[in-house]
């Protein structure tokens, strides 16, 4: 089965690469582009093969818009019949001989001679796709392929030690960044959801208004200390850095990102046709001296008109930016005119070190910033929010309008409960206990087990990031991993280009056993390439 899901994401990419050369051959260029990129890493995870990017130009799917493009035959048409050819045609066979009727009064009309039949309209020429209706039918197939890929990543990351056959075992997977159902608070959020529909049945019945529900929203602006008008709450996340970037992200503009970053975000602004810096990474966070010199070359200079930021435990990195660097960062957002966009999920996962400032408490004007409950509730929950300026959020708060009417209203109510209780401090507590044991563990397998592993130990988060030597291949260590029951995330994934040596881990799904043991598989694969 794992196999077969493998197959159908792979045969949806070649699609996708199928419909970009159709187009790049209608507009007359010579290369063509290379397809939007949409993670199989889940698929090739499990079935520990390489998914094939030969073309297969006829294909079920593109098909419906592609066979427009060739005309069908014209269908044959039969000369209506003459009387020479009526008189001599053989006649039926007689039937079996029958009881004759009763005669009838009245003699029956004769028979009518046939008719020939009315000359047939010739088919009517079949109109060749126009690239817009490519376009379309491309988009559409990228967006199916997303949800495919992304429900199967979920899926997969569910599994964590489930019963996946492979030849090692069980499969193990550091692929995921999710928690592990052992550390997610069910009983509270059963409790809260009992109280949402006790004390605001109307209010988590309704549909509510596109800025989400009015009690979390004043309570995520308390825990910022900023007005409600800041505040917007989304379905996760990742739905309001969507907004975000359709207000703010023309084709054309300019982005920084970190590097390496959150494949998808490279995947959405990719999308919008937004022309990307990535700036180099490092262990106290993104090079703003190298961003400096982007922002300040004599020919060339960026011009960028947002800077996408995870400042704590990034992802994939595990890395934090330094209260300096959050300075600094904000010092030339202000001197070249760009937002700061402070992607920060991971912010209450902090096991070890020091609690920094966010930016947006630093620059309440220049900052947007965004947080999820997914990582402190649970990522079934679905809800992220934004904070900004109060036009800004007013801007996004219309895209919302148009696009949902509303956000998930029980959700949200059952998350105001869950946080207005208390609860939720509990389940960071918790979260954070089996988070800094599990990065431990994982630190302590890598330094015995694989000794050419390079990597700092995250202060919080989910994510591991680790450096092979110069000319290991991920590629081929993915596939062998893959054998003995180990899955990953390629290090390319999040990297506009290089990183053939690089893979991220992440811990929060695992158990210290299962990290001892999966990572115990995964250096068996490396020494065996």
């Amino acid at each position: 089965m794992d196999q077969d899901v493998a197959r159908t994401l792979g045969e949806l990419e070649r699609k996708l690469l199928e419909l970009e050369r159709t187009l790049h051959t209608m507009s007359g260029e010579s290369e063509p582009l290379t397809a939007t990129t949409v993670s199989a890493t889940a698929a090739s995870a499990v079935s520990g093969r390489p998914i094939t990017s030969e073309p297969v130009w006829r294909t079920r799917i593109v098909d419906e818009t592609i066979e427009q493009a060739e005309p069908p035959a014209p269908a044959r048409v039969e000369p209506p019949p003459t009387a020479a050819s009526l008189a001599t045609a053989p006649s039926p066979p007689s039937p079996s001989p029958s009881p004759s009727p009763s005669p009838s009064p009245s003699s029956p009309s004769p028979p009518r001679a046939p008719q020939p039949p009315s000359s047939p309209q010739p088919p009517r020429a079949a109109q060749p796709p126009t690239p817009a209706e490519l376009l379309r039918f491309r988009d559409r197939l990228e967006r199916t392929t997303r949800e495919l890929t992304d429900d199967y990543d979920e899926l997969l990351g569910r599994l964590s030690y489930a019963a996946v056959s492979t030849p090692a075992g069980p499969t193990i997977s550091f692929a995921r960044g999710a928690p592990s159902l052992d550390i997610v608070d069910v009983e509270g959020l059963r409790d809260a959801a009992v109280r949402a529909f006790e004390s605001d049945p109307a209010g988590t019945t309704a549909y509510g208004t596109s800025v989400g529900y009015p009690r979390l929203r004043s309570w995520i602006a308390d825990r910022h200390g900023v007005e409600p008008e800041r505040v917007l709450v989304t379905n996760g996340s990742m739905q309001a850095d969507a907004f975000l970037f359709e207000q703010l992200v023309r084709s054309g503009d300019e982005v920084i990102v970190e590097r390496p970053t959150y494949d998808r975000t490279l995947l959405s602004l990719r999308g919008r046709g937004a022309k990307v810096h990535a700036v180099e990474l490092q262990p106290d966070g993104i090079d703003t001296e190298a961003l400096a010199d982007l922002l300040t070359r004599p020919s060339g200079a960026a011009r960028p008109t947002l800077a996408h930021i995870i400042p704590n435990f990034q992802n994939p990195a595990g890395y934090t930016l330094s209260y300096e660097k959050r300075g600094r960062l904000l010092e030339l957002a202000a001197d070249h005119g760009f937002m700061v966009f402070e992607d920060d999920p991971y912010v209450e996962l902090r096991f070890s070190g020091e609690t920094l400032p966010t930016m947006l408490s630093m620059d309440p004007e220049r900052v947007v910033y965004a947080s999820s409950f997914s990582k402190t509730v649970c990522p079934g929950i679905r809800v992220g929010y934004l904070v900004g300026p109060p036009d800004l959020i007013a801007a996004v708060g219309q895209l919302a309008t148009n696009t949902y009417i509303s956000p998930n209203m029980v959700s949200q109510s059952i998350v105001y409960e869950f946080c207005a209780s208390g609860a939720i401090e509990r389940s960071i507590e918790t979260v954070k206990a089996a988070l800094a044991e599990r990065a431990q563990a994982l630190a302590n397998a890598l330094r015995s087990e694989l000794a050419d592993a390079e990597f700092v130990l995250p202060q919080g988060g989910y994510f591991m990031w680790v450096t092979l030597p110069q000319g290991a291949d991920v590629n081929a260590l993915f596939r062998a991993a893959a054998e003995r029951g180990v899955s990953f995330v390629k290090g390319t994934d999040f990297l506009l280009e290089g990183g053939e040596n690089t893979l991220r881990l992440a811990y929060s799904g695992v158990t210290p056993e299962q990290i001892d043991t999966g990572i115990a598989r995964l250096a068996e694969a490396y020494r065996s390439l």
